[in-house]
């Protein structure tokens, strides 16, 4: 089990500390939603959760086989609801493979990708597209 701490520290922001390692960043509302938009938001970080994620499993999954996907690049676009409730909408994942794939190793980074546990936890209202660019 994890825990991360929060702290409000007024303006609309917060710092948060993640207990096991001791490391800590910030927060900040949206320009769009009465923030500064000087750090991540909230949402922010669950698009980077969702990118780093599937970088992850993906990673575990051709080091297992004895690929290096070290460079594999992945963009993550947010976009928030027209409608209330403020949400997310979707989140658009590209993904860039460094080296090239056999059929079988691309099925396997595929699946991989919609396995992340972020991906699984996620809203199902939120559209999850993945996008693969193979060399």
């Amino acid at each position: 089990m994890v825990k991360v701490k929060i702290n409000y520290e007024g303006e609309l922001r917060c710092q948060l500390v993640h207990d096991l390692s001791g490391k800590t960043f910030k927060t900040d509302a949206p320009v769009d939603n009465n923030g500064k938009g000087e750090s991540f938001s909230p949402t922010d970080l669950c698009a980077s959760a969702l990118g780093s994620c599937i970088a992850t499993i993906i990673g575990m999954q051709m080091e297992a086989l004895g690929l290096d996907l070290t460079g594999m690049r992945i963009e993550v676009q947010k976009e928030m609801s027209a409608d209330l409730p403020r949400r997310i909408a979707k989140l658009t994942t590209e993904v860039w493979l460094p080296i090239a794939l056999n059929d079988d190793q691309m099925w396997q980074v595929e699946i991989a990708a919609k396995n992340c546990p972020v991906h699984h936890s996620l809203n199902k209202e939120i559209e999850k597209p993945i996008v693969f660019h193979w060399k």
